[in-house]
C-alpha cells in the first residue's frame, strides 16, 4: 500500500513532462516561426529547420555562401614565374591596345590607376580574375577583362612584371617608417604593412606599393574599409582596414606614394 502513491506521483511527473514537452515543441516549431515576419510557413519541416537555424535545402544553402567567396583565384607559385621573349611580346601588345591608356605607356600614369610596372604576376593574374568574374567592382575593368582569355591575362601579367619596378626601392625597416608600416598595431590587429608588402617579409600574392598613386591607395583602403572592395581571401585587409582611421590611412597612402615621388625627382 506504500508504493501506490510513489507509483501515482511518478506517473504525474512523467504526465507533466510530456505535457511541457508538447507545449515547448508548440512554441518552437509552430508559434516562434509563425510571428516573424520573413518566416512563410511552407510546411512541419519547414517549421522545424527555421527553429532549428538550419536551412530547409542545403543545395540551396551552398550556393548562397558560394556568392560571398571573396575570390574565385587559387594562387599557385607557377604564377610567378618569369615569361619568355614571346610572352612578354604579347603582352606588350595586349596592354598597348587595352592598358596604356589608364596605365601609362610603360606601366607608370599620372592618374588615379595603380602603377603596374614591375608589379608581381601573381598579383595581376588575381586582380584581373576577379574583375573578370566581378569580385571585384570597376564597370571599366569589368568591361575589358570580359574579353581576355586565361593566356591574354598571363601574358599581361609576365609584361608588366618585365618592366622596372615604379622607379623606386623596396621600403627597409627603419625608425623613420610610419607606425603601422612599421609595427602596426596588434591591439587592434591591425598588422605591420611590411610584414606582407615587402620590408620585412613578401607575401605571396600581396602587391608592390611602392610607387602607388596616393589616390589611388586612400581610395582602396577606403574601400576595404567600408566593404566595397571584398575580394580578400578571408578578409585579410577588410579586417585591418576596418580599425583604420582617416588620417592613418592618409599617412600609409601618403609614405609609399612620396617614395616614388622621392625616387623620380
Amino acid at each position: 500500500m506504500s508504493e501506490q502513491p510513489n507509483s501515482s506521483l511518478g506517473g504525474k511527473c512523467v504526465l507533466a513532462l510530456v505535457v511541457l514537452t508538447v507545449v515547448m515543441g508548440l512554441v518552437g516549431f509552430i508559434w516562434l516561426p509563425s510571428v516573424q515576419g520573413d518566416f512563410s510557413a511552407r510546411g512541419l519541416w519547414d517549421a522545424i529547420c527555421r527553429a532549428a537555424g538550419v536551412p530547409t535545402n542545403w543545395s540551396e544553402g551552398d550556393k548562397t555562401r558560394a556568392s560571398h567567396i571573396a575570390t574565385n583565384v587559387v594562387l599557385d607559385r607557377g604564377m610567378a614565374r618569369a615569361g619568355s621573349a614571346d610572352v612578354v611580346g604579347r603582352g606588350a601588345t595586349l596592354a598597348l591596345n587595352n592598358c596604356t591608356m589608364c596605365h601609362g605607356a610603360r606601366g607608370m600614369t599620372a592618374s588615379n590607376a595603380p602603377n603596374l610596372a614591375g608589379q608581381y604576376p601573381e598579383v595581376i593574374i588575381k586582380q584581373l580574375n576577379d574583375y573578370k568574374s566581378g569580385k571585384r567592382g570597376s564597370s571599366i575593368m569589368e568591361t575589358l577583362t570580359r574579353r581576355l582569355s586565361d593566356r591574354d591575362i598571363a601574358d599581361l601579367a609576365a609584361y608588366y612584371a618585365s618592366l622596372p619596378k615604379a622607379r623606386t626601392a623596396p621600403t627597409t625597416y627603419d625608425e623613420s617608417l610610419p607606425a603601422l608600416v612599421r609595427v602596426g598595431d596588434p591591439l587592434r590587429n591591425i598588422a605591420p604593412c611590411i610584414s606582407c608588402h615587402g620590408g620585412v617579409d613578401q607575401k605571396f600574392g600581396a602587391p608592390w606599393l611602392e610607387g602607388m598613386p596616393h589616390d589611388y591607395l586612400t581610395t582602396e583602403l577606403r574601400a576595404f574599409r567600408n566593404g566595397s572592395r571584398a575580394n580578400d581571401a578571408q578578409g585579410q585587409m577588410r579586417n585591418m582596414a576596418r580599425a583604420m582611421t582617416d588620417k592613418e590611412i592618409e599617412e600609409v597612402a601618403g609614405f609609399y606614394a612620396r617614395k616614388a615621388a622621392a625616387e623620380g625627382h
